[in-house]
């Protein structure tokens, strides 16, 4: 469980700087967006069991073809969330940055990046659930450790309860990471924690 929770959290980590990254150029450059979103879209319909055996073949049976594979899977709600974050941003806030003479990095600090937390948050609950998926898959392929191979290895035993098991347990770890992301939501946006509450007592 330690190996395949490792494994999701590194590639979680990697895909979320890279979703970031990818957001944040699309955002800044018009034609960069027009070239580079269509890949976005099509990248996702190959299958993540068709890229896996590649990237065992390339990086070997070790962590990082599974590292690699899930920031492969997790960075794309990640970009789209951020950029229609961006993009949705009050324009004028953005003029009246502008007309104090604010550079392009305070826009982001102050206004896109704030705006855009919703859309963040709403992104990381899907790419966490990915994460954990996508490191099972990963060692199912190919690997020593972590709960895919164990799953492999109780299959061809025919002990069908042991991979019950396992399928609900990584139910779990899913489940558990997203409250985690709920946690720190509640933590990073303590405003809307007050509003509910002066909703409730208004009512």
């Amino acid at each position: 469980m330690w190996i395949t929770l490792l494994e999701a959290l590194w590639g979680l980590l990697l895909g979320i700087i890279l979703g970031l990254l990818i957001a944040l150029v699309m955002d800044m450059f018009e034609p960069i967006y027009r070239a580079v979103y269509p890949l976005l879209v099509i990248s996702q319909t190959v299958p993540t069991v068709a890229i896996a055996p590649l990237l065992i073949l390339w990086f070997g049976y070790g962590i990082m073809p599974k590292v690699v594979l899930i920031t492969i899977t997790t960075f794309f709600p990640v970009a789209v969330e951020m950029l229609d974050g961006f993009r949705s941003t009050d324009h004028d806030l953005i003029t009246l940055m502008k007309t104090f003479g604010a550079s392009r990095w305070k826009i982001y600090y102050y206004v896109k990046f704030p705006s855009s937390i919703d859309n963040f948050f709403a992104s990381l609950k899907i790419s966490v659930a990915y994460s954990v998926v996508s490191a099972v898959i990963a060692e199912w392929v190919g690997g020593f450790n972590g709960l895919g191979v164990y799953m492999t290895r109780v299959m061809k035993a025919y002990s069908y309860d042991k991979m019950f098991a396992v399928i609900f347990l990584i139910s779990i770890i899913s489940l558990l990471l997203i409250f985690l992301v709920n946690l720190l939501q509640k933590i990073m946006t303590p405003w809307r924690n007050s509003h509910h509450e002066q909703s409730r007592s208004s009512n």
